[in-house]
């Protein structure tokens, strides 16, 4: 992709040149992988009907099923980070996205249950890999100053994929009757999973058009190269002498691996830090909302037509969080936004918590709330939405791929990534037993929990990364 020379502007230091226009294209292709991570989290979420009656499933199948992305995301997330200091960021998110739309392809049209999870963990290997290496080629292109904005634009684009996959579920289902129905010979449900292969065709595509990490070619000793992209995003002048901090960051002969993490208790300290953010991310319970959202509205009492809208509902209000986000991340900082979250969303969920408390259940049995508690659940459920997706849903993500040091990024990516992917399993494996156990209430007060206990971590833990240099980035 060729880098337009209009646009520019100086950087946090005011003496280089930054190239808006190329760096604002290269970021959009990037964050695509966002979308396909977003869109399949929403897609799923109305075919839960489908999968019980194809597949005969009870609670633990189901929750099976569902989450078997998510064991397929976790293997992605570490195995991506570890081969994107091995091959490239690039070449990595090549294989991510053409694995992807094959495992769209195939959840949509077989008729074997474990076909179908053997392609959903396929594409759950993409979906992790794309996790954690966009955030980290959006960090390794984007100035500091504006760095925090640009990567937040990943979960901008999580959240237009899951409202995206709301409003195409929203519609199949309309249009056939409800999920089980069909449409042109085949279930709306399938045609939820065959939609995905769309935006992974994309991302494909784009990812040929954008450059390698200049980061990454300092590290493989190919400095011209590293010069081209550098002289693009920030300007001939800047090239060289960028290409020296860079050089510098790295230990003279030292290739990046597994033991640059490691510290006196198992891992140094920022890789703690990193952990404490990759997995109350998830215990939190962000992803009930988003993968069982359908389904929860459904056992409060509402129609799926409802459900659906609702989950429409949420997408929107998710998005215009993470707008407000974008807009003071580099002006407030990371941590800040952090502690807002995890105070509003402890608030919230326990809100969620005392409305599910009074609930009663119809002659089939069906959990249905009064309209107080009705009203409190849902305007509850979307402000601990706006919480989650103005703090701890883009702000992790824009951390993990700016905190580490040059030297153990790609290690410490692949360490994250898979905790966070395997709380994320965890938290959705666990929901539909938890609820037939312990109940909605009882979930729901574990979740606030956590959220209780972020604040304190946070506080102690995390430390601040906004307007510094990946080169400046210590632990």
């Amino acid at each position: 992709m060729a880098g337009p020379t209009g646009g520019s502007g100086p950087d946090i230091a005011g003496n280089d040149r930054v190239n808006m226009a190329f760096i604002i294209a290269v970021v959009a292709v990037a964050t695509i992988g966002g979308l396909l991570f977003g869109y399949d989290s929403g897609a799923v979420n109305g075919t839960q009907a489908g999968l019980q009656a194809q597949f005969n499933l009870d609670a633990n199948g189901l929750g099976f099923t569902v989450g078997s992305l998510l064991i397929g995301c976790a293997f992605g997330a570490f195995f991506a980070g570890r081969l994107a200091d091995l091959v490239g960021r690039r070449t990595v998110m090549i294989v991510a996205a053409l694995l992807f739309l094959i495992g769209a392809l195939i959840q949509g049209v077989t008729d074997v249950h474990a076909v179908f999870v053997a392609a959903r963990f396929a594409g759950g290997m993409a979906v992790g890999a794309a996790s954690v290496l966009s955030p980290l080629y959006i960090s390794e292109v984007a100035p500091a100053n504006i760095r925090g904005r640009m990567s937040t634009l990943q979960q901008v684009m999580i959240i237009t994929g899951l409202t995206a996959a709301f409003l195409v579920n929203y519609f199949l289902a309309q249009n056939a009757g409800s999920s089980l129905g069909e449409i042109a010979g085949t279930s709306a449900w399938r045609w939820m999973y065959l939609a995905q292969a769309a935006p992974a065709a994309v991302f494909l595509i784009t990812l040929f058009l954008i450059p390698e990490s200049p980061r990454y070619l300092v590290m493989k000793g190919k400095d011209e190269a590293a010069r081209v992209v550098l002289s693009k995003l920030f300007g001939a002048d800047a090239a060289d002498r960028k290409i020296g901090e860079i050089r510098a960051s790295f230990t003279q002969g030292h290739r990046p691996s597994f033991k640059d993490v490691t510290g006196k208790l198992i891992f140094r300290p920022i890789v703690w830090a990193g952990l404490i953010l990759a997995t109350f991310q998830q215990f939190v319970g962000i992803n009930i909302i988003f993968y069982y959202g359908e389904t929860l509205w459904r056992l409060a009492g509402v129609s799926e037509e409802v459900a659906l809208e609702r989950n429409i509902i949420s997408g929107a209000v998710s998005i215009g969080a993470v707008l407000l986000a974008l807009a003071v991340i580099d002006k407030i900082g990371r941590k800040p936004l952090l502690l807002i979250g995890s105070v509003g969303m402890a608030v919230t969920l326990g809100a969620m918590t005392w409305a599910f408390s009074g609930a009663g259940a119809d002659a089939a049995g069906n959990l249905t709330l009064g309209a107080t508690a009705g009203l409190t659940a849902l305007v509850a459920a979307n402000l601990y939405v706006i919480f989650f997706n103005f703090s701890w849903g883009p702000v992790m993500w824009v951390m993990l791929g700016e905190m580490f040091p040059n030297q153990m990024r790609g290690s410490a990516l692949a360490i994250c990534g898979l905790a966070q992917w395997g709380a994320n399993y965890l938290v959705v494996q666990s929901f539909p037993s938890m609820a037939e156990g312990i109940g909605l209430v009882g979930t729901y007060a574990l979740y606030t929990v956590a959220a209780a206990v972020s604040i304190f971590l946070v506080q102690s833990f995390i430390k601040e990364t906004k307007g510094k240099e990946l080169e400046d980035m210590t632990g």
